[in-house]
């Protein structure tokens, strides 16, 4: 079937590659028209101007949007509504609030325009190992662009979790669960790497045994493998974590919920000690200890 894709950044552009290997014709569209003309050497219709994407497109049309949550999604569907028709598609694959994807449904609804959030993990490896897709929607526009899942998912990979908002509900608590499972794995290998006793432990050679048979093995420790075998000690990376927004959405809807997430809470508290320089709060609690015990302070 045919659909345009709009955003071809580190996802966007992999997505639409494999789906014309699958067949699909697909339509493109991004900010930087080299961008564009990449994936038009591959066999899709590159479009210069967002306005213009509907009118390459036959109906019922189907859009697909990869661009940053926020904003961005808003100004994207806010120029494409007045040019589509009733019965037409949009996909958003992004990051997204899943409040925000309640509130995109209702609003398109009212031009009798299906909406679809579609929660996408699979990172730069999606191209070639597929993505897993939790997707949110009526089951009637789920069920036309059903061909589109499956080209991107890998077997089993793909699920219609719900109506509008699920599929980026789900993805949102993925997003959680994976900062604590990144956190686990960071605070474990630091203990190794700074162990006074066993000084060099291999770190590449701990994540490859750790892979066979291992209770923590998992995709996770494997790239954590390929990290250490590129650079032992990680020198020429700053321990600078940025946080896309998920987790601190995981966190305050388990407040909402009265449900205890102290794992997810730490591992985000921890992305943002990454990103100072020098901690005034560790200062505060040297000052303090020297002050009521006399304890040593390190000068700056």
């Amino acid at each position: 079937m045919q659909l345009a894709m709009i955003g071809l950044g580190r996802m966007g552009g992999n997505m639409a590659e494999r789906l014309m290997r699958h067949g699909h014709k697909v339509v493109v569209y991004d900010r930087t028209p080299a961008a564009a003309a990449k994936y038009e050497t591959l066999g899709a219709t590159a479009v210069g101007d967002l306005a213009k994407v509907p009118q390459a497109m036959p109906g019922p049309r189907v859009i697909w949007i990869m661009v940053p949550a926020g904003d961005p999604v808003d100004q994207t569907i806010a120029t494409l509504v007045p040019l589509l028709s009733p019965g037409d598609i949009i996909i958003d694959g992004g990051n997204s609030n899943f409040h925000d994807s309640i509130r995109r449904g209702e609003q398109l609804a009212k031009s009798k325009i299906e909406f679809i959030d579609c929660g996408t993990s699979g990172g730069i490896w999606g191209l070639e190992n597929g993505y897993c897709l939790m997707v949110g929607g009526t089951t009637a526009a789920v069920n036309t662009c059903e061909p589109i899942f499956t080209a991107l998912a890998p077997e089993n990979g793909y699920a219609h979790v719900g109506p509008i908002g699920a599929g980026h509900y789900v993805k949102m608590i993925h997003n959680g669960i994976e900062y604590g499972l990144l956190q686990a794995y960071a605070e474990g290998y630091e203990i190794l790497h700074a162990s006074k006793i066993y000084p060099g432990l291999d770190l590449a050679q701990i994540a490859e045994v750790w892979q066979h048979g291992s209770v923590v093995r998992s995709w996770l420790n494997e790239l954590a493998l390929t990290a250490f075998q590129r650079s032992a000690s990680l020198d020429e990376i700053k321990g600078f974590v940025a946080d896309s927004g998920e987790g601190r959405w995981t966190v305050q809807e388990a407040i909402d919920l009265d449900v205890p997430a102290p794992v997810i809470t730490l591992s985000l508290q921890t992305r943002f000690r990454s990103r100072q320089a020098d901690s005034f709060g560790a200062k505060v609690i040297a000052a303090l200890r020297n002050e009521f015990g006399g304890h040593a302070v390190k000068k700056s």
